[in-house]
């Protein structure tokens, strides 16, 4: 079996479309999910290998590392999409609400890229680390707040992870802005939002598909951060 690739927090919305596009493709894909989801058996089916994990607390990361390790001896790639989008608003435990985002988004990464470290190195072409991060991770959040320092660490371990692991592996980031819309967004939201960015698009998870294999596929890219936001940052 060739070395594949792992996918966290793929049952849905781009993690689902990313694994989706790696099976179609020949790849050996593992992916982790949180919530048991119908694509879940889906992907099974298809050829993945599927593994419940959640990343909220470190007996979990363990468990989760100690599975990932035990299913391949080596890896393709490993792609951080596992993602909590959780808002002060919604949570009166703020000290909780912080360090659930940092578990998630910049602890588990951070754990489970060095657990790999000869996993990825040990593969016969470079490997790939891609961290999903967010298009607040510059811009900051009211809303959420912690989400979005929790981003903005995990885009500082691109670099230093791209640092580390070089030149064996490639570690990048694909920091989106809106690329979907949820089932339950009505038309006003969905006109305003629009409004964001200068080319006026929602694109779908495709965007975020497209720029995973051009990074999987790119000989000369470390270090940076594919910005998906349509020219949001110039309005």
């Amino acid at each position: 079996m060739s070395s594949p690739v792992l996918i966290t927090g793929a049952s849905q919305r781009l993690g689902l479309a990313m694994a989706e596009s790696l099976l179609t493709q020949g790849y050996s894909v593992v992916v982790t999910y949180r919530t048991p989801r119908p694509s879940i058996a889906k992907l099974k089916d298809k050829g993945a290998t599927v593994l419940q994990a959640d990343f909220s607390t470190e007996a979990a990361i363990d468990r989760a590392i100690d599975e990932i390790k035990a299913i391949s001896k080596t890896y393709r790639a490993v792609i951080h999409n596992a993602s909590d989008w959780a808002m002060e608003q919604h949570n009166e435990d703020k000290h909780a609400l912080m360090q659930r985002m940092m578990m998630v988004h910049a602890i588990a990464p951070y754990r489970i890229n060095l657990a790999l470290k000869d996993a990825l190195s040990s593969t016969a072409t470079t490997a790939d680390i891609i961290h999903m991060t967010d298009y607040v991770q510059e811009t900051g959040s009211e809303k959420h707040m912690a989400y979005a320092a929790s981003k903005a660490a995990l885009h500082n371990l691109t670099l230093s992870f791209a640092k580390k692991l070089a030149p064996k592996v490639k570690v990048n980031s694909i920091a989106p802005a809106l690329l979907m819309f949820n089932d339950h967004d009505d038309d006003a939201y969905k006109a305003k939002a629009l409004k964001k960015s200068l080319l006026e698009v929602v694109p779908g998870a495709q965007e975020a598909v497209k720029a995973m294999h051009y990074i999987l596929n790119s000989d000369y890219l470390t270090g940076q951060t594919l910005h998906l936001n349509g020219g949001r940052h110039l309005k």
